[in-house]
């Protein structure tokens, strides 16, 4: 039998994600996640398919013993990196910049290519360089697919991607509009249109990426045609912890008039700003909990968020003419019924209309929450951007391989 179990690695600065898949049936074999990598206080836990997650703690110096310390983990359920069913590592790359539309077999010259977009991914692409660089190391022999956030998003056409900015300057400089969480996009879009029988070829759907980075995204017919983040994942709706949409001026104003640092403006728009800058939690549930008793800086903040949110199904139903549903995902548009509700207000004229019991239903299962009279459904689906990476990936390796 050919291999066809795939490895998915989410390398960050100090953590390392992982899941291991068995693309045969799609199951999952094991997760798990090792953070605080370079400090006392490492940790990692490695759930098996069949539960009873285990733990350990201590030291992890770098990703290489981050990565050693995953594999003796899987070794103990008999999954280890040696298995010779394993086909392949697929590893997520936060930005691929113009040239990466699809997923990619990682060489020098594809290493070479990441390193040079890290200008314009500083906090990402550089660990996920890393994760890369270790696994090759541990596994040469093994094909390793970058799957690049950035991909799903290169089908915009250049009157979305670009910015209203001299040409040469921004081409020079690579400043257009990337877009980010695309496998997500791709795989809710994907599954939106499963949820309504149809092929996805067949429908024009809204993905709001929410949780705490949040996206929105505008799919027409499978392809992306408009996304709301932009060059880096700052611009857009209102977030955890981003201000999204703003007026540039603000920065000169700031410079000028505040006296701060391009720094102190980088953490202030990045990690203080959103919903934590307006009302200092950046938690869905616990700012709902604080409106239920009365927090008037907690409904604001609600308020502004929501009203982001809507200016975005708005547009979107603008760019693509005709929409057949509207899908929430990730965290917040997965568990939060007050955002999918208050989100699609006011809205009926556009034929979107929420059913209050069907919205409250809590499942892990992809749903409608939109009543059958609807012209536009309206949907719950989880995201699973582990299974859209190592579904790429192992496509990928099939192809090439000729794997059966």
């Amino acid at each position: 039998m050919s291999p066809s179990r795939v490895l998915v690695l989410n390398s960050g600065s100090s953590s390392v994600k992982y899941q291991l898949l068995d693309m045969s049936d799609g199951s999952r074999l094991a997760m798990g996640l090792v953070e605080r990598i370079g400090e006392e206080t490492s940790r990692l836990k490695h759930t098996p398919a069949g539960g009873g997650s285990r733990e350990r703690t201590g030291p992890i110096a770098d990703h290489e013993a981050a990565l050693k310390a995953v594999s003796e983990e899987l070794s103990e359920d008999g999954l280890g990196l040696d298995s010779p069913e394993l086909a392949a590592i697929g590893h997520r790359v936060v930005h691929g910049g113009k040239h990466f539309t699809e997923p990619t077999v990682i060489d020098d010259a594809v290493l070479a290519e990441i390193e040079r977009l890290i200008p314009v991914a500083p906090l990402h692409n550089p660990a996920n360089l890393t994760g890369i660089r270790t696994a090759r190391a541990l596994r040469p022999d093994l094909p390793q697919i970058a799957v690049f956030d950035t991909a799903f998003h290169t089908t915009m056409p250049e009157a979305a991607a670009r910015y209203a900015i001299d040409v040469r300057t921004a081409d020079e400089h690579r400043i257009r509009r990337y877009g980010f969480h695309g496998t997500s996009h791709a795989y809710v879009s994907r599954a939106t249109a499963a949820l309504l029988g149809r092929s996805p070829e067949e429908v024009n759907v809204i993905v709001l990426h929410l949780g705490n980075g949040a996206s929105a995204s505008a799919v027409r017919g499978g392809r992306c045609v408009e996304t709301s983040m932009g060059l880096t994942p700052l611009e857009g709706l209102v977030m955890g912890t981003r201000s999204g949409d703003m007026d540039p001026a603000v920065i000169f104003h700031l410079m000028r008039v505040g006296g701060m640092s391009a720094d102190e403006i980088d953490t202030l728009l990045n990690k203080r700003s959103g919903l934590i800058g307006l009302c200092g939690d950046n938690d869905m549930r616990e700012i709902r909990r604080r409106i239920d008793e009365g927090d008037k800086e907690a409904q604001l903040a609600f308020d502004i968020y929501i009203h982001r949110l809507k200016k975005y199904i708005g547009a979107y139903y603008a760019v693509l003419g005709r929409v057949d549903a509207v899908a929430f995902t990730a965290g917040v548009g997965e568990n939060a019924s007050p955002v999918r509700e208050a989100a699609v207000a006011g809205l009926e004229e556009l034929g979107l209309v929420v059913d209050g019991e069907l919205n409250a239903v809590r499942s892990d299962e992809p749903r409608l929450i939109s009543p059958q009279y609807a012209r536009v459904a309206v949907a719950v689906v989880p995201t699973d951007e582990e299974l859209e990476i190592a579904t790429q990936t192992y496509a990928l390796v099939k192809d090439s391989r000729n794997l059966t």
